[in-house]
């Protein structure tokens, strides 16, 4: 299913609609990146000058999940979090994005509301408290473990049975 989104070099144009594929985002306000895996422009009044195209365009984020949607809103969060940094990168306001969930092949409309924003910039804030502490939260796996796209970052696997990375250096150093 991601064959296609993942392509950053594949431009398509219809109508009045440039599709762009794995874009990259940043908000240097929230300290995030990320990767949008479709980005619709919209020709619109309201939106931003696209380098080469003549007008102002609109983003409209896609992101495409391979079940069906989640009730613990983490989908809703992930969509409202990159539209927080194209808003930032391009001075643009986004009302809303879409879920396009595979296993029903539909696409269901998000509006980023004030308490989704909210929650974006409380966890934002929260991990980089985590990552200033040097605190990492235990994970419990779940079988969608395996077809996220940081299993080999998060190795939710390893859990009690991981070495203390200091404990593994020393054991190193001792070994020479």
């Amino acid at each position: 299913m991601h064959s296609r989104v993942d392509d950053p070099f594949f431009l398509e144009k219809r109508k009045d609609v440039v599709i762009s594929r794995s874009v990259p985002v940043v908000s240097y306000r929230l300290g995030l990146t990320g990767i949008c895996d479709v980005v619709e422009f919209v020709l619109s009044e309201q939106g931003s000058i696209l380098s080469g195209r003549q007008g102002r365009y609109l983003p409209r984020i896609v992101e495409y999940k391979h079940g069906e949607k989640d009730p613990r809103q983490s989908n809703e969060l992930q969509l409202c979090a990159q539209a927080m940094c194209l808003e930032e990168m391009l001075s643009v306001k986004i009302e809303s994005g879409f879920l396009f969930y595979g296993k029903i092949r539909r696409r269901s409309e998000v509006f980023f509301t004030d308490e989704l924003r909210d929650t974006v910039q409380k966890y934002s804030e929260e991990m980089h408290a985590y990552f200033k502490r040097g605190y990492t939260p235990k994970v419990k796996p779940t079988k969608a473990c395996r077809s996220c796209s940081l299993v080999d970052i998060c190795l939710p696997g390893l859990g009690k049975k991981a070495l203390a990375a200091s404990k593994y250096i020393r054991t190193e150093i001792d070994s020479e």
